[in-house]
């Protein structure tokens, strides 16, 4: 499978070049200067109270002939003097409101004892032996252990726990050699992207481990793929940085290269196998068949689902040899005198393909090539012929989107379906695609997890739901019975199983255009629907990211604390319903995202689950953009903001990391038509003071990580300085909401978070929205 990653688009809109001298916003038909305000909350900050931030009005750029002010382009600069101050005294305020929120300790008291369960990877066989993570339930880092079988004596093979004092040290990835004696694994440092490679031996017999002394750096975003010949593996990096502090730089990361290394080299006698300075922001995945034979290579632009296609047959190599490495430096991409035999399968990006399996040069693979949802297809490379012409193996649902396929030993190939958003899991013969039993599953929710190899016949999964902790299940395709079998149950402290208390139902609403929009609602029993219950909406709504059901600890939290209602959106930009779903929120389409989820919390209003003055909306990354964008757009729809490591400047996110891949779902701001409907939602361009009403933006806490290197943290840190100025600016302003901002120190966009960090977070910011919307704990 390629290397992905994730945060990991409005119809467009006239606009004005008229600009507002209080703030950077251009007027739009979503401009909020005529809106009515949103509830006032129960905690008040005075204008007087927030830190006085330097304006910079002499940067104002004519962009696509808009002129556009951005008085806080000083604050990109993490390292300096100034903006170090700002952080400091952004905090120092966050800290003095926080001190208000009465049910902040008990949230934190809760969620830690809800936190505190075994939480358990499936099972992967690799060689002999079987790997598995497992957290005892608070430790920062799960611990990744081996056994020799199923019922074998337990053995720590990596625990990351010890590798930092303070916690944030995070095992990012492994891949094992064939044999399973060698185990390369991804180290990241306090939340960043970057990573260093290292790799161990494993006894087959003991689990006993031997550190190598290989170690590869400026890594990110990394295939990780060994040869079959145990003795090297495929990975990407990137040029060396400028920053010594990994994490914190804002450099964009291009010319991103395929390396092979070779056990026992340097990394400077790394070949590159394959680069691609003609077009720097193109990513190279890498993964080797299943039978050792082909490399792979998944050339990707950009986060759409789409990519090119092209391998290598290792076994034409003159240097393919079992006794010693596979030597790639003559086909090194910059001084190699010859050229690697790359056979470009698929050449353009009209559609996705992922490895399945392959019988010889006969491939499978599954691609939305011309079927939106999904099917699986074909092909002999021996005879190279265009996609159009592949066999269907199993062919388009449809209705039902299907999520992955995975081939096991013989004539099996396991699927997996996402239908009305909860998962669907079948058996299909690998050799005709038809099915031959669907695999029962324990409800509505998710299969979270898989593990299976092509020469094995069991398989793993995972399984969980909204107020489900999840199990593990184990089923051999081999044996007569048809039932997967508990492998392991997941349960809560003290055994509290939450299910039997709650009631989970998917209901619809309308979004502007007539769009039917599920939603996930969750609750206690008996909880009253009569519009007074405080509740959570999430969502996110882009990059074909599937939002199915599942279980968090912190959203329990907030159920059990303060008689809460979750409901968890599935917006158009999504994956739940295939590319049509997700293409209709993006780029000129990325309105519709924000409609949706301001149809979802109309719709909670008028069924009665809640008020405007009790809705906390929430949201992440992209969702971050969502819950800002829509703060701006209809204040008055929410009572509580948690914009989490958003993307919250739309004008300038590519020029950052990662941020260039993210045009492929926005649009690029630098070309005239993508403008001209990125600028109207661009959260930092467009706060204004409601008109209506109160006047005021519901309270917002911004949340970011100062090693967030896949959203930096300018994004928040503008977007605070805009709302503080625009709204608080004056003494006499009606802006008493809190609109605060929690900045985290060794922390970055999430993956990888020390528990500790999250339960700190999650209470902080649950304890700050209660606050804000009244609502009391009625947990005894």
């Amino acid at each position: 499978m390629a290397v992905g990653w994730c945060l990991m688009h409005g119809v467009p809109r006239p606009l004005s070049r008229v600009f507002s001298k209080a703030g950077i916003a251009s007027k739009s038909r979503h401009s909020t200067a005529a809106a009515s305000g949103a509830p006032a909350g129960k905690l008040a900050v005075d204008p007087s109270q927030y830190p006085k931030t330097r304006r910079d009005e002499s940067i104002l750029e004519n962009l696509h002939g808009v002129e556009v002010a951005d008085p806080y382009r000083w604050l990109e600069d993490p390292d300096s003097k100034e903006t170090q101050q700002f952080v400091a005294a952004q905090n120092e305020l966050t800290s003095s409101v926080l001190n208000q929120c009465e049910t902040r300790q008990q949230f934190n008291d809760l969620l830690t004892e809800l936190f505190d369960y075994p939480r358990y990877s499936c099972p992967r066989r690799h060689g002999r032996r079987y790997h598995y993570s497992y957290n005892t339930g608070l430790q920062a880092q799960g611990v990744l252990y081996s056994q020799g079988s199923l019922e074998g004596e337990e053995s720590i093979l990596l625990d990351p726990n010890k590798l930092s004092d303070d916690g944030t040290v995070a095992l990012s990835g492994t891949a094992f050699s064939k044999n399973g004696q060698l185990m390369a694994y991804k180290l990241s440092s306090g939340g960043s992207d970057w990573v260093s490679i290292k790799v161990l031996t494993v006894d087959q017999e003991t689990g006993e481990t031997t550190d190598l002394e290989d170690k590869l750096e400026y890594v990110k975003f990394s295939s990780l793929a060994w040869t079959y010949d145990h003795k090297g593996f495929f990975y990407n990096k990137f040029p060396e940085p400028k920053k010594g502090d990994l994490g914190t730089e804002t450099d964009i990361n291009l010319n991103q290269q395929l390396c092979y290394h070779v056990l026992g080299q340097p990394q400077s006698k790394d070949a590159i196998v394959w680069a691609c300075p003609d077009h720097p922001a193109w990513m190279l995945g890498a993964e080797v068949s299943d039978d050792g034979r082909f490399l792979l290579i998944s050339v990707r632009e950009g986060t759409q689902p789409t990519n090119q296609l092209w391998y290598v047959d290792l076994q034409m190599l003159p240097e393919f040899s079992k006794d010693a490495a596979l030597d790639f430096t003559p086909y090194d991409y910059n001084s190699g005198p010859k050229a690697l035999p790359v056979v470009k399968l698929v050449d353009d990006f009209e559609a996705a393909y992922d490895y399945t399996a392959n019988e010889g040069m006969v491939f499978t693979f599954q691609t939305n090539y011309q079927a939106p949802l999904y099917r699986v297809v074909r092909t002999d490379i021996e005879f190279p012929s265009s996609p159009s012409g592949w066999q269907d193996v199993i062919a388009e649902h449809p209705k039902d989107l299907l999520d992955w396929a995975a081939a096991l030993k013989g004539d099996v190939l396991v699927v997996c379906y996402v239908a009305d958003v909860a998962s669907k899991l079948q058996i299909h013969s690998l050799a005709t695609g038809s099915i031959q039993r669907e695999v029962k599953l324990p409800g509505i929710g998710s299969v979270t997890q898989f593990a299976g190899k092509r020469e094995d016949s069991e398989f793993f999964f995972g399984f969980s739901s909204f107020t489900e902790p999840g199990a593990t299940y184990r089923l051999d395709t081999a044996s007569s019975s048809i039932e997967p079998q508990l492998f392991r149950q997941t349960k809560l402290k003290g055994g509290y199983v939450p299910a039997p208390e709650f009631v989970t139902k998917q209901e619809f609403a309308t979004s502007k255009d007539g769009t039917r929009v599920p939603m996930f609602i969750t609750h206690k029993k008996g909880t009253p629907l009569d519009g007074t219950a405080p509740t959570l909406l999430y969502g996110y709504g882009g990059f074909n990211i599937n939002l199915t059901p599942s279980f968090s600890p912190t959203r329990l939290a907030f159920m059990l604390g303060y008689g809460g209602v979750l409901a968890v959106a599935n917006l158009r930009g999504g994956g739940e319903y295939g590319l049509k779903w997700h293409d209709a929120g993006t780029h000129g389409n990325k309105q519709n995202v924000f409609d949706d989820f301001q149809a979802c919390a109309e719709y909670l209003a008028d069924k009665k689950y809640t008020s405007a003055d009790k809705l906390i909306i929430q949201g992440g990354s992209n969702g971050g953009l969502l819950v800002a964008a829509c703060s701006n757009q209809r204040p008055d729809l929410f009572g509580a903001v948690i914009a989490q490591v958003g993307v919250m400047d739309m004008l300038r996110f590519h020029k950052f990391t990662i941020g260039h891949a993210w045009t492929s779902d926005y649009g690029n701001p630098d070309h005239a038509e993508d403008f001209a409907y990125i600028h109207p939602y661009s959260p930092v361009h467009n706060v204004r003071a409601p008109t209506g009403g109160t006047r005021q933006y519901p309270a917002m806490i911004i949340t970011t990580g100062d090693h967030d290197d896949r959203v930096v943290p300018l994004h928040s840190h503008k977007l605070t300085a805009t709302l503080q100025h625009v709204l608080a600016g004056h003494e006499d302003s009606p802006q008493r909401n809190a609109l605060i901002t929690r900045i985290d120190v060794r922390a970055g966009h999430g993956a990888g978070k020390p528990t500790k960090k999250v339960i700190e977070e999650a209470a902080d910011s649950f304890g700050f929205a209660a606050k804000v919307i009244g609502a009391e704990w009625v947990k005894e």
